[in-house]
């Protein structure tokens, strides 16, 4: 049993439609599947990714309309990061940035990497993360029809920082629970703070990083649009989530169970800093009922809520999707 790295990250937004130019357009991502709320099918889950949404490339919105917006904090995923290929694609990321207005910081070196800093539309903190030094998980490709080059394009999922009042707690959770180990640290960029620690898991590497920053000064995070709801982590296949339910059972962790996502099957627990997690696998995948060519183009429902699509759609607003 061996988390490979970085599965997904699930974000919360107010208006699907702004949300779906931003990160088809902007950052030019692909919108691989337009599907609902499972959990509350009156509301869009939009997923980017890469040409074919392989697992460790998703990033994914939950519309909530009139969200108020994210008061960050602690016990938070205070910034998700996108992988690029290399340094020189953060040049063309930063003129792009300057050229669409998307608030940017200047490049700088974080851990050994070469990273930008940026914010989306509704403020959801965010970084690009150059792979010129990486070694590590494999990187998912660029989609060729992008509106950006595939050589700058963004390949997936980078590191996730948590920001707790307590980083012993999500520690432990992460290395003696699911089998993370150190790998280092570096500064603060907030004067008179802890040193943000990095854990790794399988090959390790930018797509299976949580840093941790460790914070007293904050009050706790009150969730909103541009906040981020969950973090997920791969699981190999459906053997190997069972038996991680049944070890976080084990350790007496309030737990979800097995649940069928269609897409994947996961596992949710919330760690003693009340950070959401999830574990699923990397497959069927989001082929399963699209064809690969037209991923995203039409609302995708899974099995038990088909029957129910007519009744979806009418409390649904049409998106323009075509990319």
């Amino acid at each position: 049993m061996q988390l490979k790295g970085i599965h997904h990250v699930s974000a919360i937004t107010a208006n699907a439609q702004v949300n779906l130019h931003f990160y088809t357009k902007v950052l030019g991502m692909r919108l691989i599947k337009k599907t609902v709320n499972q959990d509350n099918p009156s509301v869009y889950h939009l997923f980017y990714g890469d040409e074919k949404g392989s697992a460790g490339t998703e990033l994914t919105y939950f519309e909530i309309p009139h969200a108020a917006r994210n008061h960050d904090g602690n016990n938070s995923i205070s910034e998700i990061s996108l992988r690029v290929k290399n340094d020189h694609a953060l040049t063309f990321w930063k003129k792009r940035f300057e050229e669409l207005n998307v608030e940017h910081e200047e490049i700088t070196e974080v851990f050994n990497r070469q990273t930008l800093r940026f914010k989306d539309f509704e403020g959801q903190r965010m970084a690009l993360i150059s792979d010129e030094k990486n070694t590590g998980v494999e990187s998912g490709k660029p989609w060729e029809k992008s509106p950006v080059p595939q050589e700058f394009g963004i390949t997936g999922l980078g590191p996730v920082k948590l920001t707790v009042p307590d980083a012993k707690q999500t520690i432990t959770t992460l290395t003696e629970i699911l089998g993370f180990h150190k790998k280092g640290h570096y500064p603060s960029p907030i004067p008179g703070q802890s040193d943000i620690i990095v854990y790794e898991t399988g090959e390790g590497g930018t797509g299976a990083e949580v840093h941790i920053e460790e914070r007293n000064d904050l009050p706790r995070e009150r969730l909103g649009r541009g906040g981020v709801h969950h973090v997920a982590f791969r699981v190999d296949n459906d053997d190997e989530l069972h038996d991680w339910i049944q070890k976080v059972k084990d350790e007496q962790m309030v737990n979800s169970g097995f649940v069928d996502r269609f897409y994947f099957k996961s596992l949710y627990f919330r760690e003693p800093n009340r950070i959401l997690f999830e574990l699923a696998t990397d497959g069927p995948g989001f082929a399963t009922d699209e064809d690969m060519e037209h991923l995203g183009e039409s609302l995708a429902l899974p099995p038990f809520l088909e029957p129910k699509r007519n009744e979806i759609e009418a409390k649904l607003k049409p998106l323009q999707t075509k990319q």
